[in-house]
């Protein structure tokens, strides 16, 4: 059997990665991976050890000549940062992984930074939990890594930063400073608005109300566990695009409030059915599995809460000839099941459910 071939390494090191949290440790641990040379930096010493400890790089030496840094600091410290690494390492390009983009560019340029070394980036990877010890090199695996280009940065210095993203397994996507902002306050900062206003109304609800809890609610509160001194720092910075988002989310809670307080208003239900229905077309326009949009058939199995019995399931939906697009896995509160939802293409869904029925499976329910 031959040997594969390794994935090119398309990367020139030294890199130096200044923050050793998810983001630098992670893209620390994704680049020694691959064998380039990763220096860590940190203002935090034990952050700072952690991050080595891990594999995400080794410390700075004063003879460090690094070609490529990557800020990964807090968005109220990365312009500030930025600068210092222009100006401490004047041959180097300079990419920062911050959340936003319109303010670290603006403030660099009221500085008189040299732009032509700077363009901003944003990897959409992320999880709940910071830190290095929850980094990982394959977080950015698949992820959209936005190169926000500027008009003083050469396209050669763009494509280093492409090829940065490849080499962590990132799909790099270009857009300006102002259409990523405007963007991520949509798709990740005003669901973290309004994910956080529907999780604190569970902070004084009753035991016996949380008891009922399903997977619906995990889904639509899990990035409210996420940290507020983080999240302060990027609804300041984004605030602009963020209001716009919410204004128009007001305008439809105003709807609906005003839809269930008088039902038998003219029009009530219908102004209710036109949200409900307005919320199916913006979910169907949320891009699947390969970036294609469209809908796939939901199989709800029944599986013991006991060893084995969920790789079980998956084995046999494999020899069934059937390919799995996506899973969730929901627990039933004070049952020894779970439900694991599995989503196949329509085509499928007969012949999946009738084999599964044959080897005993439970179906909950079949739908698309």
């Amino acid at each position: 059997m031959s040997e594969s071939t390794p994935d090119p390494v398309r990367t020139v090191g030294p890199v130096r990665v200044v923050g050793a949290g998810l983001l630098g440790a992670s893209v620390g641990l994704g680049l020694s991976a691959k064998g380039i040379d990763v220096i860590v930096h940190d203002a935090s010493p034990t952050a700072l050890s952690l991050a080595i400890d891990y594999g995400a790089g080794r410390k700075a030496r004063d003879t460090d000549d690094p070609a490529l840094i990557v800020v990964a600091v807090p968005p109220d410290l990365t312009a500030e940062v930025v600068a210092q690494e222009l100006k401490a390492f004047p041959d180097a390009l300079v990419t920062d992984v911050a959340s936003v983009k319109v303010a670290p560019l603006s403030e660099l340029s009221l500085v008189g930074a040299d732009l032509s070394r700077y363009i901003g980036s944003h990897p959409m990877a992320g999880r709940e939990r910071g830190g290095a010890i929850s980094a990982r090199a394959d977080l950015f695996i698949g992820r959209p890594w936005v190169i926000a280009a500027h008009a003083g940065i050469p396209p050669t210095q763009t494509a280093v930063i492409e090829r940065l993203a490849l080499d962590l397994g990132a799909v790099p996507v270009r857009m300006s400073a102002e259409e990523h902002d405007r963007a991520v306050a949509l798709v990740s900062h005003a669901p973290q608005a309004v994910s956080t206003l529907l999780a604190r109304r569970l902070a004084d609800a009753p035991e016996s109300s949380l008891s009922l809890a399903g997977q619906g609610l995990r889904d639509t509160t899990r990035i409210a566990a996420s940290d507020p001194a983080l999240w302060v720092q990027i609804m300041g910075a984004n605030s602009t695009y963020i209001i716009e988002v919410l204004r128009d989310i007001r305008t439809d809670l105003d709807v609906l409030i005003h839809s269930l307080s008088d039902q038998e208003a003219n029009g009530a239900r219908r102004s209710l059915a036109q949200i409900l229905a307005g919320g199916n077309n913006g979910v169907a326009r949320i891009p699947g599995k390969h970036g294609i949009d469209r809908r796939f058939a939901q199989i709800v199995v029944k599986v013991d809460d006991s060893p084995g019995e969920l790789a079980r399931l998956l084995t046999e939906i494999g020899e069934a000839g059937v390919n799995m697009e996506d899973l969730r896995i929901e627990h039933s509160p004070g049952a020894d099941i779970g439900l694991a939802e599995i989503a196949v293409l329509p085509e499928a869904e007969e012949r999946l459910v009738g084999v599964l029925e044959e080897r005993g499976w439970k179906i909950a329910g079949a739908y698309l």
